[in-house]
């Protein structure tokens, strides 16, 4: 079999020409790919610059050595975590308040988005999108003292509701048995109208004529949600399903944080409370770290399964 040999000025003008396409389209707009410096800049200098410093998470770290000074001592932070009296507590807490915000937070909207999408009269369509996305803009701060106030078992409007059926006042941001299910559904009640935004967006580029064809057909209203609206969201459900799942072990800290109380930690201890507890408060720099670093290499890993599961099951994922 021949085999033809080109002569490097020939690969390197097959390069050029392999490339030049690319080369004109940006020198053509290069005002639009100027937009992306500053996103650019953003993500080098604030997530991939400080990805240097994660190394304290195998060193002995002291400020007054240095990261480079500090003395390597290997997976000894991991170890002690995993020792722990509190790891399989902050783990519970962590997936637990995960799973249940998943399994509440994530399809409310999606059920929301197909109401609205029903909805014809536009004046009240309106009327339920403001009073829904609404919430999403109070501050987490804002939003934790509205539940005190209105959770309150001194004089707050759920518990004065529940005693007019004979219920005694119930300490809801107290008692542990109560903190998740405050924690989610609040959550609902602020995000979820925001987060039905993507599948009204979804929807509104559903076909009419799958419609129509369907009406012929015979097909109730309900038949067409099931089969024609939601098939044609299912990549957006998926997409976001991923990236819902990818952070699992990422519960807000934040919230949490505000939300927690020497009363209820048993149940409000999670891995960022936990991380910014022991090193910002307790200097404990490396071993928070390596603890952060554990939390992320989860998530990343729960990130790549689920979007191959995906990929396989759905043909669907993030790449």
């Amino acid at each position: 079999m021949e085999q033809t040999v080109r002569p490097s000025g020939q690969l390197h003008a097959a390069g050029r020409n392999r490339f030049s396409p690319a080369l004109r389209r940006i020198r053509k707009y290069w005002q639009l790919y100027m937009l992306l410096i500053p996103v650019i800049a953003y993500y080098v200098i604030f997530h991939y610059v400080p990805m240097y410093g994660v190394q304290i998470a195998f060193k002995d770290f002291l400020a007054v050595k240095g990261i480079l000074g500090s003395e390597w001592i290997g997976f000894a932070h991991f170890e002690r975590f995993f020792d722990s009296y509190y790891l399989w507590r902050l783990l519970r807490n962590t997936i637990g308040i995960s799973l249940y915000e998943l399994g509440v937070s994530f399809p409310l909207p999606i059920v929301l988005a197909l109401m609205l999408n029903e909805v014809r009269q536009e004046k009240f369509k309106r009327f339920v999108q403001t009073i829904t996305y609404a919430p999403h803009f109070l501050s987490t701060v804002v939003l934790v003292g509205i539940l005190f106030l209105f959770l309150s078992p001194y004089g707050g409007i759920v518990n004065q509701f529940l005693g007019l059926f004979g219920i005694e006042p119930i300490a809801f941001m107290t008692d542990p048995a109560w903190f998740k299910t405050v924690y989610v559904f609040s959550g609902v009640w602020q995000q979820m109208g925001w987060s039905s935004i993507i599948y009204l967006a979804a929807l509104s580029s559903v076909d009419p004529q799958l419609h129509e064809a369907a009406k012929v057909d015979g097909a109730s209203r309900f038949k067409r949600i099931v089969h024609i609206n939601i098939p044609c969201i299912m990549p957006t459900i998926v997409i976001l399903l991923i990236l819902n799942v990818g952070t699992i072990m990422g519960v807000g800290f934040e919230k949490v944080f505000l939300m927690q109380n020497q009363v209820n930690i048993e149940a409000s201890e999670v891995i960022s409370t936990y991380v910014y507890k022991t090193g910002i408060i307790g200097s404990q720099f490396s071993y928070s770290a390596a603890i952060g670093l554990f939390n992320s290499v989860v998530n990343f890993i729960l990130l790549i399964a689920v979007n191959q599961a995906a990929k396989k099951l759905n043909e669907t994922s993030l790449w």
